[in-house]
């Protein structure tokens, strides 16, 4: 039986099976890329509910283990060595799944790379750019009489759209040859872009970007991928 003591995040939401790894979220864009993978994967887990609305993200407990008070976490009682290890940001997460179950993330040092570029691509840009426009228009800043900040995530969020709609053109998905942690990372938040958010008309009619929207199609085709789109399950 592992011992998660020495991880305070367990005194808030306790481990029913301390052997298997520990998911601390909430279905969001970034959640969803971890319990994608975790299902695709076939790694056993427990899913525990990150609540937004509590403001759980910032008790002690769960800052004990990510200090940036961002979900997704992960606490692995069988991490290198043999000894819990303790695991936060969603890019991170994936890139060491991949690697401790050689799924995903591929050997070769050449689609290795091809992948980690596009993870680190939506990590780095189309993530933050696509939340924060979806923010300002679906929450606030409709009283900002100044639209320029606004229009710069606009013209950001086209020219990355733009550039994934050519990238797509001729492939099924975004890195070597094949479903890895890279599309993992870049089809939940294109899903929440059109559909939480209700955002894509800022970017586009809806014959725009079809090569994406035929991306995000067959990824959510994926059984096992559009699974993660609920996990966690939300409080009733």
């Amino acid at each position: 039986m592992s011992d998660l003591s020495q991880f305070p995040i367990t005194g808030k939401w306790p481990a029913k099976n301390p052997n298997i790894l520990q998911f601390y979220s909430l279905a969001t864009p970034n959640g969803i890329k971890v319990s994608a993978m975790l299902e695709e994967t076939g790694l056993a887990y427990e899913a525990h509910l990150v609540d937004f609305g509590t403001n759980d993200q910032t008790t002690p407990e769960f800052m004990s283990l990510n200090p940036n008070n961002k979900i997704p976490a992960i606490i692995d009682p069988n991490g290198p060595n043999g000894m819990p290890l303790g695991v936060w940001e969603s890019g991170a997460i994936m890139v060491y799944l991949g690697e401790k179950t050689g799924k995903f993330l591929p050997s070769d040092a050449a689609k290795k790379a091809e992948t980690l570029q596009w993870l680190f691509w939506q990590v780095g840009g189309f993530g933050p750019m696509l939340g924060q426009l979806g923010y300002f228009h679906t929450f606030a800043g409709k009283e900002i009489e100044d639209q320029r900040p606004k229009q710069r995530y606009i013209d950001e969020a086209k020219r990355l759209f733009t550039l994934l709609e050519k990238h797509l053109s001729d492939k099924e998905f975004v890195a070597a040859g094949e479903y890895t942690i890279a599309d993992m990372a870049i089809w939940p938040w294109i899903n929440t872009f059109y559909g939480f958010y209700k955002a894509g008309s800022l970017i586009g009619d809806e014959a725009a970007y079809p090569h994406v929207r035929a991306y995000l199609a067959r990824s959510l085709a994926r059984p096992l991928s559009a699974k993660a789109v609920n996990i966690p399950a939300r409080a009733a």
